[in-house]
Formats: structure tokens, sequence, C-alpha cells
């Protein structure tokens, strides 16, 4: 399988008590803290990419309407890919990002994650390694502020839940 030149972000995340909670995840020593990353393979979209390494990292596999593409867009020095066999007119390449609404506590790690944690957004923000991983998880949480506020929820406690809801469904929907 040939690695094509892009790499993919995912966000999973999910709405507790109206807050939004995040997987973090930790490579093998410890040494960052990311979303799910990771590259397409032969004919791949993004978003294809996006999907199969959030089942290979995470265990999580969901429904396409819990999917959002994310305008959040990163470049990525070809050095950090030093397998990578692409022609040397390729510098940098294009991080996409995803964000993925998941029912499910339970992360089944792959073999280059040590271990998760579901963390509040602040907490995310403290911990990820990468501006990247911040500023898309930045655009998700506005996302979910603006479709709160244009549901018209009555209380401000309510926003994230009914943005949610009008988002996907409702919870029993999952």
């Amino acid at each position: 399988m040939s690695r094509l030149p892009y790499n993919i972000l995912v966000i999973p995340y999910r709405i507790i008590n109206n807050d939004l909670v995040v997987a973090i995840f930790f490579n093998q020593n410890l040494s960052m803290c990311q979303f799910i990353a990771g590259g397409g393979e032969n004919d791949e979209t993004p978003f294809d990419a996006a999907r199969r390494e959030t089942y290979e990292e995470s265990g999580i596999k969901t429904k396409i309407e819990n999917w959002i593409e994310l305008d959040s867009k990163a470049s990525i020095p070809r050095t950090a890919f030093p397998k990578a066999n692409w022609p040397n007119n390729i510098y940098v390449i294009t991080e996409h990002s995803f964000a993925v609404l998941t029912d499910t506590f339970d992360i089944q790690l792959s073999h280059e994650h040590k271990l998760f944690e579901w963390v509040k957004y602040d907490d995310a923000c403290k911990k990820l390694t990468w501006d990247s991983n911040r500023v898309a998880l930045f655009e998700l949480k506005q996302r979910l502020v603006q479709s709160a506020q244009q549901v018209d929820a009555p209380e401000p406690a309510t926003m994230i839940v009914s943005a949610w809801q009008h988002h996907i469904g409702r919870p029993g929907d999952l």
C-alpha cells in the first residue's frame, strides 16, 4: 500500500452534561498528546482515511451522519514522514481535520498509542502537543456553540446539547 501525500486528524467527541468532551491519545513513550492522526492509502479520500484511521486507532465505527469535516487545515513538513516515497517536489503535506460524535467511552487502542483520556475542552487545549490539534478543536467548539444558538435554545446551559440534537438527532437515535 502506498501512503498518499496528506494527513488526517480526527477528534472523537461527546457531549456530557452540556460539556464538550474529547478523546486525546498519548504515543508509546508518552512524549506526545494528539487526536487520531494518519495518512491516506492507495486511492482513499481524506474522509475515507479518517474513517479507517479512527477505526484502526480507537475501534470507533459510527454512522456517516456523526462526522463533521472541519475547515481547519495545517501544513506538515515532508521530513515528518521519512519513509514516504513521494516526488521530490513535495515539501509539505496538508492535514485535513474531522470530528466524529461517538456514543461510546470504550476505546480500543492500537499499538500506536499507550493510553487515552476523555477530557473537557480546556484540559485538551493544555495537553495537546500540536497547535493544529488545538485549532481544529477550537473550530469544533465554535461550530457546536453556533449551531446551538441557531436552534434557539431556551437557556445557555442547553446550547451544546441542543446543537448536538439538531446536528444528529436525539441521544436515543445513535
